[in-house]
């Protein structure tokens, strides 16, 4: 399999490398002058990590494997404060460097680690996830959450470069594929929508590792991203567009604990940012909807319990895209046409919110396909079994 290289431009220019043997470039990019690396990596990837430290070992760098805890349990300060010490202990230098592999949540922590030992050592990500792909390790975001929020605390800091192996997106559980694929589905509604009609096109497909348009749909995914970070590394402007559906989806994980898989959440955050854009008068009709059915298509969840709305509210205030005090929403006017809504009125979004947990996500007649929700409430479970959840989107639903 031929690579693909996708160049992220800005003050610290790099390239996602996309393709089979991707992993291969690892020494050119670590370079001649570090001496140690470290590899950070979940407990549960030992796998694909081993034959990565023997691959470096070879090459003649001195290496030691960290392991961290899965999912984002690992984004936590005492973890950080943990691999610290490690870095310390392997009297780690400026002129070393670190390995981040695994998904969405590795990378952001070896990131910040990398970010933050001795103001800033050299890194390569190595996502392994869907999410991390086509999102998490590209952009340059580096954090940790705290007890208030979620990526409250981080770094802008690029790496040297992303390897993306497509080969490990093939023994992913289906749930988590089809977690990044909300990332994936994100990029269509706000900026390239070829990516939803190749989705719409066989969804169950699109939804599983290996499909017919798994590449173009990455590839094109994650030049969204890099087109948008080359103009604005620090979110000063437009880089803001790719909040779309985070900010009640960051609202979600923190009420779940961090649970959720963050896929989950952001479908659910984006159902909700396109009814506040259709009752705002900006957003039309059709393109509204077709969140909802696109997302249910997918698998993705598109609904969360009424109940929960005044913590959700609560948990929205603390959002990274807010002023002074005044919540600032990504919208979009159109399909591929984010904008920002400035203070929207607190009745309009509670609305909005009604809307999302109303029985079925309010799907139209016809437009409805059996999701993961839909499934999981059938067979008398809840989603928290697929999505991670302790709540879960639909979780309180029980079949008939």
């Amino acid at each position: 399999m031929s690579l693909t290289r996708i160049d992220v431009g800005g003050e610290r220019p790099y390239q996602v490398v996309v393709g089979g043997g991707a992993a291969a470039e690892l020494p050119y990019l670590l370079g001649q002058d570090a001496r140690t690396v470290v590899v950070i990596h979940p407990v549960n990837l030992g796998g694909i990590a081993g034959p990565v430290v023997r691959v470096l070992r070879e090459a003649g760098y001195l290496v030691h494997a960290e392991q961290i805890p899965d999912g984002e349990a690992a984004k936590d300060i005492a973890v950080a404060a943990g691999l610290w010490s490690r870095m310390a202990a392997h009297h780690v230098s400026r002129g070393d460097a670190i390995v981040g592999l695994g998904g969405g949540a590795a990378t952001d922590l070896a990131g910040f680690v990398a970010a933050t030992w001795l103001r800033g050592i050299r890194l390569v990500l190595m996502p392994t996830t869907l999410l991390a792909v086509v999102d998490a390790a590209v952009g340059g975001k580096t954090a940790v959450n705290i007890a208030e929020g979620k990526n409250l605390v981080g770094a802008f800091y690029p790496p040297a470069g992303v390897l993306a192996d497509l080969a490990c997106l093939a023994s992913l559980p289906r749930a988590e594929y089809v977690s990044g694929l909300a990332e994936v589905i994100k990029a269509g509604f706000i900026a390239d929508p070829v990516i939803l009609e190749l989705i719409e096109a066989d969804p169950e497909r699109a939804g599983q590792p290996g499909g017919p348009h798994e590449r173009e749909l990455i590839e094109r995914a994650v030049r969204v991203k890099a087109a948008v970070v080359t103009a604005d590394l620090r979110e000063a402007g437009p880089r803001e567009m790719l909040n779309y559906g985070h900010t009640l989806g960051h609202a979600i994980e923190r009420a779940e604990g961090f649970r959720i898989r963050h896929g989950a959440a952001v479908a659910i955050g984006m159902v909700y940012a396109a009814a506040v854009a259709r009752r705002a008068g900006r957003l039309d009709e059709a393109t509204g909807w077709r969140h909802r059915a696109i997302l249910a298509a997918a698998g993705l969840p598109t609904g969360y319990p009424a109940g929960a709305w005044p913590e959700l509210r609560e948990a929205m205030a603390v959002d990274k895209k807010s002023r002074a005090s005044r919540l600032r929403l990504v919208v979009l006017d159109g399909l591929a046409r984010p904008g920002i809504l400035d203070d929207p009125p607190e009745d309009l979004l509670e609305q909005a919110y009604a809307e999302v947990s109303e029985p079925e996500g309010t799907v139209p007649p016809g437009l409805r396909s059996e999701g993961a929700c839909d499934r999981a409430t059938r067979e008398g479970g809840a989603v928290k079994g697929e999505w991670g959840g302790g709540r879960g989107p639909e979780a309180s639903r029980k079949a008939p």
